[in-house]
């Protein structure tokens, strides 16, 4: 919290700071979307080699899906403490 408190005031103009939290918020969520979509692909070419794996590779997809989303929404968070600090 102190780390940003001194960032915002390094800053010269509130409005850069603002619209630089704006842009890491979209980048955040683009980021996750591209790589949610990597593991969905991954997964579903290695169900299509070896079916019999489909519970493994299953829970394996969710837990890095859930991973990934957890690094996105602490991006997302830190933007917006930017945006409203």
């Amino acid at each position: 919290m102190l780390t940003l408190t001194i960032i915002l005031q390094a800053v010269a103009n509130v409005a850069f700071a603002k619209m630089g939290a704006g842009i890491g918020a979209g980048l955040a969520a683009i980021g996750a979307g591209i790589g949610i979509g990597g593991i969905g692909r991954g997964a579903l070419e290695a169900i299509a080699r070896q079916p019999e794996a489909i519970g493994d590779i299953r829970s394996n997809m969710i837990l890095l899906a859930a991973l990934v989303e957890g690094v996105a929404f602490f991006s997302i968070v830190v933007c917006l403490l930017i945006l409203f600090m």
